[in-house]
């Protein structure tokens, strides 16, 4: 698997992708180091640069930047919680499969909740500049690819597919209200 083709692929032809996914035999291990621990430094890294090494500039004159430890200590707590989440999402995803009438199947879980996250991590590269920061919400683009990715890789029927989105996306905002308040 070619990342950048995956990271195209997934963005630009969503459907297409899920039907290559769907039939690959990717090692957990192998989706973490290839794909899940690049790309979700992107947001740790760049919120560390922008917060600690930019700053915010203040109304009334100069900019407000995070100690770098507190920015480092930050980064790596964010960046420790993201590679669990993924796991954490995997697993809800493969849990409700039954209650959605899908299969169980914690390696195609990974697959959709890992390839689903791309937009989210890459978004965080607007992080580099603070003021930036709002054009985050392009990372709403992944729960377009979860909704297209449940019926292919999990097995459930397409009429099932938004009830079976909002209770992941439910599951998601939990797990994400969580990791905020830890870190």
């Amino acid at each position: 698997m070619n990342i950048t083709e995956r990271i195209k692929g997934i963005l630009l032809s969503p459907k297409e992708e899920w039907q290559t996914i769907v039939g690959e035999t990717t090692p957990i291990a192998d989706l973490y180091k290839n794909y899940i621990i690049l790309l979700a430094a992107i947001g740790p890294v760049a919120s560390f640069i922008g917060m600690s090494l930019v700053g915010v500039s203040l109304p009334m004159g100069g900019t407000f930047r995070v100690p770098i430890t507190t920015g480092i200590t930050s980064a790596v707590v964010q960046y420790g919680l993201t590679l669990v989440s993924v796991y954490a999402l995997a697993f809800i995803i493969d849990a409700l499969a039954p209650i959605f009438s899908g299969e169980k199947n914690i390696d195609q879980a990974l697959k959709l909740a890992t390839y689903s996250y791309t937009p989210g991590w890459l978004v965080g590269v607007f992080a580099l500049i603070p003021s930036l920061g709002i054009f985050g919400i392009l990372g709403l683009y992944g729960l377009y690819l979860l909704y297209l990715g449940l019926p292919v890789l999990m097995k459930s029927p397409k009429e099932k597919s938004i009830g079976y989105t909002v209770a992941v996306i439910i599951a998601a905002i939990v797990i994400f209200v969580v990791i905020g308040a830890i870190s």
